[in-house]
């Protein structure tokens, strides 16, 4: 990352950084495409009254104010829910792009997304204040079927498997369903759902004891009461099956009827359940191991509604999850008409930092050129420009020397941006030379048919182990 930097949490990547990024980003892109999602990007800002449909991430939001305001000394009084903000994710303004483009859009809508988002939180390594999101979603009109659910999460493991290239550990995608744990709280007696929810979601960071501390001092919850909701927290099976009995008997001994019939709250807990099954024994029959049942995953967000997904890399655990996400079904809606999604958001800028400083990878070369044409002189500058264009017409990147500099001077500017060839324009009648200014060889060339080598030809991202 460039030094210097006076804006924590505001990334700058080095050209050569810059590279690994944009590797990155087009990979992604690759795997979003070939399952048939579709590009587009939002704008930066969303209304006020948009962006507080998340709950608690509202605290981090940058509202927008015109210099004219601030100068003036007057205390901006009108209601946030009416002033305008930039994005923190990429699922807002989706909801809002897709109800406003309804007629436009075949539904159900698959669309991909890279962007920039803004989020006031305090920056420390691998989280910042702006950075770069990678989603996919699909959308449906009126209702949206379950196997969708396993599919995003199948995409999202296809996609980060082809960047174990970069350096990138296996990655493993945990899932769990906001209804089973909606209907075991319910049974339990419970009902600050969305507290409970956003407690457990902290377990991983502070521990059980402390998460059963404030499920009993913020949610109403009784010691047995957060004991139970650890438990459930814990369950872990290996199939739909082996989930289904352990639950049914972690409700019995808590006293919650395992009859649809006679409990609302298990019938809710059960649908969860069997979506739950359905996702891990078909991405298993997919993708073995690809996607696991993990009880703990909360997603502590007011909007999800179903399935909902954290997603960790082997031997990377203090990373913590770098891709999420979740059914909802209530965020977009068109007077009685209901645009429920699923989808998973990728930090992307998380990823990058993380295959810079801990996986290793760094671009070939800081330039994309795979040839300098050399300058003789300023007189001769056209012959040289000529040459690069030759080149560049045949999908050979060339740069054309900045100042016509002794011989020596030139050579060590392509050599700094790692550059592998320098071009000798021919002088007095003689031919054109070519100079690979790594291994030392020099020989005739002429820029219509010459050929770099195949493994110097293009910029690449290799990794240093």
């Amino acid at each position: 990352m460039a030094k210097g930097a006076s804006l924590s949490g505001f990334p700058e990547w080095l050209p050569s950084e810059r590279v690994v990024e944009q590797r990155v980003i087009d990979t992604l892109r690759h795997v979003f495409e070939l399952n048939g999602f579709l590009g587009i990007e939002t704008r930066a800002v969303e209304p006020g009254s948009s962006l507080l449909k998340k709950g608690e991430t509202s605290k981090e939001i940058y509202l927008l104010s015109r210099l004219q305001e601030v100068t003036a000394g007057k205390e901006n009084t009108t209601p946030i829910e009416d002033r305008l903000g930039l994005h923190f994710d990429l699922t807002v303004p989706l909801s809002r792009y897709v109800v406003e483009n309804s007629g436009a859009l075949a539904f159900p809508f698959k669309r991909w997304q890279i962007q920039k988002v803004w989020r006031g939180e305090r920056p420390q390594e691998g989280r910042y204040r702006e950075f770069v999101q990678a989603d996919i979603d699909v959308i449906g009109n009126g209702d949206l079927p379950d196997h969708y659910e396993v599919e995003l999460p199948l995409v999202m493991v296809s996609a980060l498997e082809r960047l174990r290239a970069f350096g990138l550990p296996k990655a493993t995608v945990h899932a769990n369903n906001r209804k089973l744990s909606e209907g075991f709280y319910r049974g339990l007696g419970l009902s600050d759902i969305e507290g409970v929810l956003r407690e457990i979601d902290k377990l991983d960071k502070i521990g059980a004891d402390e998460v059963a501390r404030l499920l009993t001092e913020t949610c109403g919850a009784t010691e047995s009461q957060a004991r139970a909701c650890l438990e459930l927290a814990e369950l872990t099976a290996a199939d739909g099956a082996e989930l289904s009995k352990k639950f049914d008997e972690l409700c019995v001994r808590h006293g919650i009827a395992t009859d649809t019939e006679s409990s609302d709250a298990y019938a809710l807990a059960r649908q969860g359940l069997d979506t739950l099954a359905m996702i891990v024994d078909e991405a298993a029959a997919i993708r073995p191991g690809s996607v696991i049942a993990d009880l703990k995953i909360a997603r502590g967000l007011d909007y999800y509604t179903g399935s909902v997904y954290e997603t960790f890399l082997d031997g990377a655990a203090s990373l913590g999850s770098i891709c999420s996400g979740g059914r909802y079904d209530n965020l977009a809606s068109q007077g009685n008409r209901k645009y429920p999604g699923v989808g998973l958001s990728i930090g992307l800028s998380r990823l990058v930092s993380y295959m810079l400083h801990t996986a290793g990878a760094r671009a070939s070369r800081v330039s994309p050129a795979a040839v300098m044409v050399a300058v003789w002189n300023e007189e001769e500058r056209a012959a040289s420009n000529l040459i690069a264009q030759q080149l560049r017409s045949r999908g050979i990147a060339a740069d054309v020397a900045p100042t016509a500099a002794k011989l020596g001077k030139q050579i060590k500017y392509a050599d700094k941006l790692g550059i592998p060839y320098v071009w000798f324009p021919g002088q007095e009648g003689a031919g054109d030379e070519v100079k690979n200014i790594v291994t030392g060889d020099q020989a005739p060339a002429d820029a219509t048919s010459w050929q770099p080598d195949t493994v110097v030809a293009q910029q690449t991202v290799v990794i240093d182990r």
